[in-house]
């Protein structure tokens, strides 16, 4: 399996992405979206994560069918527990 290196101006761009989205993160959470407001925070967040696992775990540069399995299960039963959270959260009585 071939070694990846990459360069220090990519690392540096994935550093500015990801310091950008944690300021995009705050500004978020202080805008009233009403019930979007985690919706928003969780999609940032995801982002943040996929382009963590991508480039610091090295996951873009393999092509291994596990690797896909992986990473699809996990979008999948992220999708699940979002769909489920914010099911049982849109049921809750207003107080």
């Amino acid at each position: 399996m071939a070694e990846h290196i990459l360069s220090s101006k990519l690392y540096w761009a994935i550093w500015a992405i990801l310091i950008c989205l944690t300021v995009v993160t705050a500004l978020v959470a202080r805008v009233d979206l009403g019930w979007f407001n985690p919706v928003a925070a969780l999609l940032i967040a995801t982002g943040k994560a996929t382009i963590v696992v991508l480039f610091f775990m090295h996951v873009k540069y393999t092509s291994e069918k596990l690797t896909t399995m992986v990473i699809v299960s996990a979008l999948f039963w992220l999708l699940i527990l979002l769909a489920l959270s914010l099911a049982d959260y849109s049921t809750r009585p207003i107080s």
